[in-house]
């Protein structure tokens, strides 16, 4: 019933930035907690940071003070500003978001994933 749609991966240098972006579309009634999760190859998916209705963010040990994690509701939409990207940040990345539908049941809506790579 809902999907998301993510963008905004690439290529980019150790130490470079990209961000992420992640809308959400289809029918329901309230978006609760987003957040991101990535996984690299061989490697099982981790959370990389959450951010709840209320804007209380929560991030992965190793990617605290350099990515942000911010949502515009008006747009249905999350973001993922990565800096200082490291090659260990590598993976692809993929959206997450709670969400309440129009019968109001808490459902779980995933995005496509998207490549981030970054160079050493």
């Amino acid at each position: 019933q809902v999907h998301l749609v993510e963008s905004g991966g690439g290529l980019v240098q150790a130490g470079g930035s990209l961000r992420l972006s992640c809308a959400a579309s289809g029918s329901f009634f309230s978006i609760n907690t987003m957040g991101w999760y990535r996984q690299a190859p061989g490697k099982q998916r981790d959370l990389v940071a959450t951010i709840t209705s209320g804007g209380s963010t929560n991030y992965k040990d190793s990617v605290k003070g350099r990515f942000t994690i911010s949502r515009d509701n008006t747009k249905n939409t999350v973001h993922l500003q990565m800096n200082s990207l490291r090659p260990d940040d590598t993976a692809v990345y993929y959206c997450r978001m709670e969400i309440t539908n129009t019968i109001l049941r808490l459902t779980t809506a995933w995005g496509q994933g998207t490549q981030v790579t970054v160079s050493s």
